[in-house]
């Protein structure tokens, strides 16, 4: 079965999800990793919540403004 653009995505959301669990939640028991960028988000205090929430509220976002667009047509 070969890979496809849906695979890509499946595959980068997890890598996303499990980069961000590391950082926020668990880079506070573990000792640091050896990676620069990730022991730099790991000891930020406030940023490092931004790349997280970014994603959701983007959707929101996108999907609202759609819905109102929606609205807006069928009016």
């Amino acid at each position: 079965m070969p890979l496809d653009i849906g695979h890509l995505i499946t595959t980068l959301t997890a890598a996303f999800f499990v980069i961000a669990s590391y950082v926020i939640l668990f880079s506070a028991f573990l000792p640091p990793s050896g990676v620069y960028a990730i022991d730099v988000l790991a000891q930020d205090t406030h940023y490092k919540y931004f790349a997280l929430f970014i994603i959701p509220m983007g959707a929101y976002f996108v999907i609202a403004n759609w819905v109102g667009w929606q609205y807006y047509q069928n009016s």
